[in-house]
């Protein structure tokens, strides 16, 4: 039993450097598939809320579209029809809606 303890610990340096390299690789994978992607979309997503001005034509993340009355501090006030305005907060504003949903895919 001691001999086969032996042998493996003679042979594990090789292999060890071949699981550390498998699992950089499948952390390489996760980042530049997944993470990454993600953090840009979170990035366009905030500049995109930051640069909401007056007269853009939007929609909320509960599907509501509107005209953009009114921007102040953290709320948006939209004009969902003459004379209906409705307030909601900046991070409701989901996309503009003249974009199309496959046009956001590109």
């Amino acid at each position: 039993m001691f001999s086969i303890l032996l042998q493996a610990a003679a042979g594990s340096n090789t292999s060890m450097i071949y699981n550390v390299l498998l699992w950089v690789g499948i952390i390489g994978v996760f980042y530049f598939f997944m993470i990454r992607p993600q953090q840009k979309k979170q990035k366009d997503q905030k500049s995109f809320v930051d640069n909401l001005k007056k007269g853009d034509s939007v929609v909320t993340i509960g599907g509501l579209h509107g005209r953009i009355a009114s921007v102040d501090g953290t709320t948006v006030t939209l004009e969902v029809d003459r004379g209906v305005k409705m307030t909601f907060e900046k991070s409701s504003i989901s996309r503009e809606a003249t974009a199309k949903p496959a046009d956001l895919e590109k």
